[in-house]
């Protein structure tokens, strides 16, 4: 299988995927202008893999020179830039096939009948004869992007770290000694302001709060100008994977991790490889008689789906990452159908509801009227 085909790179906001809410779903009723009959179209099964990944950007103090020699520290020496995997997830997702016109389906009811069906904006069925159901929203993907934050360097406390003196002088050494000298001046008020032999102490508990977490802030400042400093943001990237036939399970790349560049698409080779797997595929039977013989799909009938399933398992570096065991997949199963009469029974009428993710019938029952007592 050529994985171009396979692998779908989209963006952070996936208008591919099912989102459901009562105000998505549209009513249609059958009627004499329709013929009595209801078009809709089954969906197939994709997967939605999300993938994040922390960016550190490493950059030298201006004395990283005299870091050991001062404060006896190991200091950033070059910058550089690297990248971690933080976090993947997949998620199933509903989407319409390619061929439309094998997806789309037609039931038609009894002349005279008022049932009505409740689609989803893409034409998935949701229900039949049942107005007020709220399928739960389609699972969605917890991971986000985090955007990167200044650092001690940029922060205020680091103007407030560098003195008079650090300013005129042109000598680089003659700075970092300065800056030395500045941190340990630091640390000796910070211990005069806590065992009280401060010449002038706080006037309160707050104020000492205050003073302390300033001068916390300085020394950070001025010791990132001897170590360096380390700026972090997560990036997040997500692709949408169609799973392969039921008879070619198996590894596939679905984005690759670069040193240099983060995420990446399956066929940058400058990146590790991240895969999804496609394993202990099964596929349903059509339902059988009394004899035990495939029934025959109903006349005009309701189609639906009996979905397969599929683990789906993403992995990295010998790890894993995420895992759905028995994961339903519409495409493969098979596609069989409900009489329609059964909805439009004068006495006894029936509603149906599906899961909009596959297609499949989950619930199916007669119409209970109101009671006296309800």
């Amino acid at each position: 299988m050529n994985i171009r085909h396979l692998i779908i790179m989209l963006p952070a906001l996936l208008c591919a995927s099912l989102t459901l809410s009562a105000q998505s779903t549209q009513r249609f009723s059958a009627g004499k202008s329709n013929e009595y009959g209801l078009s809709y179209s089954l969906p197939v099964t994709v997967f939605e893999v999300t993938v994040a990944a922390e960016r550190t950007e490493a950059t030298p103090g201006e004395f990283r020179l005299y870091a050991r020699k001062y404060l006896n520290l190991d200091p950033i020496l070059e910058p550089s830039v690297r990248w971690t995997l933080t976090g993947a997830d997949v998620v199933p997702a509903a989407r319409q096939s390619a061929d439309d016109d094998e997806s789309r389906y037609l039931v038609q009811f009894k002349s005279g009948s008022t049932p009505f069906m409740m689609l989803t904006p893409e034409g998935f069925p949701v229900t039949v004869n049942d107005a007020d159901f709220n399928p739960a929203p389609a699972a969605a993907s917890k991971l986000a992007a985090v955007a990167p934050q200044p650092t001690i360097l940029e922060s205020p406390a680091a103007r407030q770290a560098v003195t008079e003196e650090m300013l005129r002088s042109h000598s680089v050494a003659k700075r970092a000694e300065l800056a030395a000298a500045r941190i340990y001046e630091i640390r000796q008020t910070r211990s005069d302001i806590l065992s009280g032999q401060a010449d002038a102490m706080p006037a309160d508990g707050a104020a000492m709060k205050l003073v302390l977490d300033n001068l916390e802030q300085q020394e950070a400042a001025l010791t990132a100008m001897f170590t360096g400093t380390l700026k972090k943001s997560t990036e997040v990237a997500s692709f949408t994977v169609t799973p392969p036939s039921a008879d070619a399970p198996g590894r596939y790349v679905v984005a690759r991790l670069s040193a240099l560049n983060g995420i990446v698409d399956p066929d940058d080779l400058t990146g590790a490889p991240i895969f999804i797997d496609f394993s202990d595929i099964t596929s349903p039977t059509l339902p059988v008689n009394e004899k035990g013989q495939p029934k025959s799909f109903p006349k005009n009938g309701l189609a639906y789906r009996i979905p397969g399933t599929a683990t789906v398992t993403l992995t990295y570096d010998g790890r894993t990452l995420d895992r759905l065991a028995r994961a339903e997949v519409a495409q493969y199963g098979v596609v069989f159908g409900l009489d329609p009469s059964l909805f439009t029974d004068k006495k006894a009428p029936s509603y149906v509801r599906f899961n909009p993710l596959t297609g499949a019938v989950t619930e199916l029952d007669l119409i209970r009227k109101p009671t006296a007592d309800n």
